[in-house]
């Protein structure tokens, strides 16, 4: 029995009816280059329950604290049945890719049932209809409940699925498991009020802290994230969602992003992965005649270290806290929308909003669990009582870490790779972005009411893309024409005849 940390309960508390924190990963695979050219239900059902025992919280389920008084526990779960969280479907014919995504933004939307391990997956056959996929083509749809996922390794749950080569051993017998016996609610009742007894020790650490560092800290915070929260224009995705969401992608090569690069200084591939959705965003609102005038902002994750720690202690890695980042929506030349990205994105004040919510959440965890939860629930009514709460940005924009080496699930190859991310009211709107052997997957995750037509949304993606690309073909145009004179005018000086010299000329083009 282990307790779920801070961050993670939060995640629990802020389920409701119509918004759960649930994250969907999406896999699709070619399943020709397993042995003999097929990979059967029972065989993923075989592997994956082979492997639970790399990850224990997948047989592990959420206990509460009678009335909240502290934080829940993970305990293992007496009735674990494999065959509940491993599920087998198909699609209707024609089995397209409008109908896939229908899917699985059902099964995304589908709250979890928190009387067992939060997590299910979906082995999706029937995919017919798809472009660009190999014949034969599976999916597999794994979701899982946030408060589940240790960010810090989510590349746990992408070694569970796969293996690095397709000649992958038979699926190991399951290791004999034997859960524990269920706390009772006294003995819950105990560790809670223990909690509480020692919470004064437990402040003792980030006590010692100099007090205007914490001043800074909070000052910094609630100056970006609510003293300022109305300073962006409110959109269609800024209201309350509703229990239906849609989702869409779009594929990209690695190196088009690398390429763009190059139109802004010092612009890396996640700016460009930002401007991108920008484009997009101002594309899809300009055709409703929502565009506002004034810049959308957007809440990224970035990569802050603890403070005290040495840059080469294993537990003083990067940690990730959300800062609000403008988007550019206001500027129309796609050129200096990137560049204006580039500049605040590299910032002093981006990092310091960032370093102020990761001091703040490290403060916060060690203060009790009832007292928070009490807390944020007092300031979010009051602050709907009074009638100016606002959403803390437009919408997100996060990175799922991808593998760019091939992965094998029972010999059948990894073609793609994306991530269906949980929303909120008033933060309808939630962009991921993932990577796969050398291809960038932008996909996108709303309330169906606020964005009934996802392929117009996923078409405004991909036309904002092409704009940036096609200001960085031209002047890869140039090189092969350069080329065709060169060769012209070696044929000319080695006194080739006209033909030869037309031939020397159209194969120098092509290349």
């Amino acid at each position: 029995m282990r307790q779920l940390s801070e961050h993670d309960a939060a995640y629990i508390y802020s389920d409701s009816a119509h918004a759960n924190s649930n994250v969907t990963l999406l896999h699709i695979y070619d399943q020709s280059t397993a042995p003999g050219g097929v990979v059967r239900f029972k065989q993923i059902l075989a592997h994956v329950e082979g492997r639970l025992g790399r990850l224990p919280v997948f047989r592990e389920k959420i206990r509460r604290v009678p009335l909240d008084l502290d934080y829940p526990y993970w305990i293992e779960d007496e009735g674990f049945d494999i065959e509940y969280h491993v599920r087998h479907i198909a699609l209707p014919k024609p089995g397209d890719w409008r109908q896939f995504c229908i899917q699985a933004a059902r099964i995304h939307a589908r709250p979890l049932d928190l009387q067992r391990p939060l997590w299910e997956m979906y082995v999706i056959e029937g995919l017919d209809s798809f472009l660009d996929l190999p014949v034969g083509s599976f999916a597999v749809l794994l979701k899982v409940h946030h408060a589940a996922i240790d960010v810090d390794r989510g590349n746990e749950i992408t070694a569970l699925l796969h293996d690095i080569s397709a000649d992958s051993p038979p699926p190991a017998p399951p290791a004999p498991w034997f859960p524990e016996a269920p706390p009772g609610n006294v003995g819950l009742l105990l560790r809670a009020g223990a909690n509480v007894a020692t919470f004064p020790l437990r402040m003792a650490k980030p006590a010692k802290r100099s007090w205007a560092t914490v001043k800074s800290a909070v000052r910094t915070f609630a100056g970006e994230f609510l003293a300022r929260p109305q300073e962006f224009p409110m959109t269609r995705f800024n209201s309350e969602v509703s229990p239906h969401r849609v989702f869409d992608t779009r594929r990209f090569s690695l190196r088009d992003f690398k390429a763009i690069r190059s139109l802004a200084d010092g612009a890396t591939v996640n700016d460009v992965v930002l401007a991108v959705c920008a484009g997009g965003l101002r594309r899809y609102l300009d055709l409703q005649g929502e565009l506002p005038g004034e810049s959308l902002v957007a809440a990224v994750p970035v990569g802050v270290r603890a403070k005290g720690r040495k840059a080469d202690d294993a537990a003083g890695e990067a940690m990730f806290s959300w800062v609000r980042l403008s988007l550019g929506t206001d500027i129309a030349d796609p050129v200096e929308r990137l560049a204006a990205i580039r500049a605040l994105s590299s910032s002093s004040d981006v990092m310091a909003q960032a370093v102020s919510a990761r001091e703040l959440v490290e403060l916060a965890e060690h203060a009790p669990s009832a007292a928070i939860a009490v807390t944020s629930k007092m300031l979010r009514s009051a602050s709907a009582l009074l009638g100016n709460w606002a959403p803390l940005a437009n919408c997100a924009i996060t990175n799922v870490p991808g593998q760019q080496q091939p992965l094998y699930l029972q010999g059948a190859r990894l073609t793609y790779l994306s991530a269906i991310m949980p929303i909120s009211d008033g933060m309808g709107l939630v962009f991921s972005v993932t990577s796969y052997s050398e291809m960038i997957v932008i996909s996108f995750t709303c309330c169906y009411e606020q964005l009934p037509d996802p392929d117009v949304f996923a078409q405004c993606l991909r036309e904002s893309f092409q704009e940036y690309l096609a200001r960085v073909r031209p002047a890869a145009r140039r090189k092969p024409r350069a080329a065709a004179a060169k060769a012209s005018r070696r044929a000319a000086v080695a006194g080739v005849g006209k033909t030869s010299v037309r031939k020397a000329t159209v194969r120098a083009a092509v290349r």
